[in-house]
């Protein structure tokens, strides 16, 4: 058994004497499920509570708890009459909106699969992405980076663990890089080296994904050495969003054990990249380089990539 589920479900087909309906068993599990408690926890702490006590007056808190002003003074007859008042009004709200103000909580809620799920996990090493919590201090829920309402992608390269509080908070707001987002990606400047390479020369991409390519670099280092490349036009790292960035990430991750088996006498690597002219760059499309390294490849490797700046590498000999 890996969840509740199973055990959930079957007590509410024997207490139903052996049938019960989907939304009864769902029902069923929510009950159990805590995170939806806080989920609504937090709704009711920095949304509705705020408005009824700060903005309307109606309501007081004291600590934890809320109080209604003046319900002492109310007699049964008036409070189920302001009830069936507060009944009426959220039906009147269903019938205008037609069901649509749930529609933030069911965009892009297509279960993901468990191997998905367990894959994106493990790479936030089973801690949330955004406040470091760790999943046996807080549940965890895996999240379009790019919003799913906002044209994001059934992507693992587009997923990230967060918290079921980060996620709340996070909600789909944060769109301030993808405005434009159904074309955000498709960027591509006309005789960029890299972004003709996509349509003029694939037969040099080596692997890719939604976001990224990799190609052999043309003037390798050592053999085998890659460039990892987002297909849209970046300058450098630092324009990259952050589905980039794991696209990238998960590509370099891939070729490493790719060329590891392909080529057995690899025992190390430097990944780096060059950010503006004063750093070397030369081709100004953002490219990651991963540099096989081998055995008395060079005299003395130690300091790596220090290097850059003559005399820097063999710090550790001044001393």
């Amino acid at each position: 058994m890996s969840h509740i589920y199973q055990p959930v479900m079957l007590i509410e087909l024997l207490k139903g004497g052996g049938k019960a309906s989907v939304r009864e068993i769902a029902q069923a599990i929510l009950n159990h499920d805590p995170t939806q408690v806080d989920y609504y926890s937090e709704i009711v702490k920095n949304m509705v509570g705020k408005v009824l006590t700060k903005s309307r007056g109606i309501t007081e808190k004291e600590k934890d708890t809320y109080l209604l002003r003046g319900s002492d003074q109310l007699s049964d007859a008036e409070k189920a009459e302001l009830v069936a008042l507060c009944e009426s009004k959220i039906l009147d709200y269903e019938i205008k909106r037609n069901g649509e103000h749930w529609d933030h909580r069911k965009r892009g809620r297509n279960p993901i699969l468990g191997s998905i799920r367990y894959e994106v996990l493990k790479r936030s090493k089973f801690r949330c992405d955004l406040c470091g919590i760790s999943a046996d201090k807080r549940s965890l829920e895996v999240d379009h980076i790019h919003p799913k309402s906002l044209g994001g992608k059934d992507d693992i390269s587009n997923y990230q663990s967060l918290c079921y509080l980060c996620n709340a908070q996070k909600n789909n707001r944060d769109d301030s890089d993808f405005r434009n987002h159904e074309h955000f990606y498709d960027h591509r400047s006309e005789g960029c080296l890299f972004c003709d390479l996509q349509a003029t020369n694939r037969t040099r991409i080596v692997d890719e994904n939604e976001l990224a390519y990799v190609i052999r670099d043309g003037f390798a280092v050592t053999p085998h050495h890659s460039l990892f490349i987002p297909k849209r036009h970046a300058a450098d790292y630092f324009e990259l969003t952050q589905p980039e960035v794991n696209a990238i990430n998960q590509l370099i991750q891939m070729q490493k054990v790719a060329l590891e088996k392909l080529d057995p006498t690899i025992e190390a690597f430097n990944i780096g990249m060059n950010c503006g002219e004063a750093a070397g760059q030369t081709v100004f499309h953002c490219h990651v380089h991963l540099i096989p390294r081998r055995k008395a490849d060079v005299d003395n490797p130690r300091g790596g990539v220090r290097h850059v700046i003559p005399g820097k590498g063999h710090y550790q000999d001044k001393k």
